[in-house]
């Protein structure tokens, strides 16, 4: 069953291009994650470049903005330093992440292109999807904080 807004979003601990993140840890603070296809293709680079732009912008609204794929790890990282992403990207290659908020894709092996603007308290605020540029995803959650 896929998180709607509204929802709490349960813990999870994942491994990250910056170490482990716990979602429970994550609590007081607002959090833009956002989940994309496949690293080094031209929409998901465009994608974490332009989330990377407006690095800035989260930040000093006190928003953590974190990554998923089901790329492996090392894959991300090398992504991650290609493109000097000042922002964690999670390997989710179980795909345990991206079923447990519902953007699994058609193909059952990566997660669809959507991103989820979550309050301080764990709940959902805000899903962002279905926009014809990729790109465009950091400026439609920056709406919503």
């Amino acid at each position: 069953m896929p998180l709607n807004v509204g929802d709490y979003v349960p813990d999870f601990t994942a491994q990250s291009t910056r170490g482990e993140i716990r979602f429970s840890n994550l609590k007081g603070r607002k959090v833009v994650i956002f989940f994309f296809p496949k690293a080094f293709t031209p929409g998901c680079t465009r994608e974490v470049e332009a989330f990377n732009k407006a690095l800035n912008e989260f930040t000093s609204r006190g928003v953590e903005v974190i990554g998923v794929s089901a790329d492996k790890l090392s894959t991300l990282q090398r992504f991650a330093e290609k493109y000097s992403l000042q922002y964690p990207l999670i390997s989710d290659s179980s795909l345990e992440i991206i079923k447990l908020f519902g953007v699994l894709g058609k193909s059952g092996k990566t997660a669809q292109r959507v991103t989820f603007v979550i309050d301080h308290d764990g709940k959902i605020k805000a899903i962002v999807k279905g926009l014809k540029r990729a790109e465009d995803h950091p400026t439609e959650a920056l709406k919503y904080l």
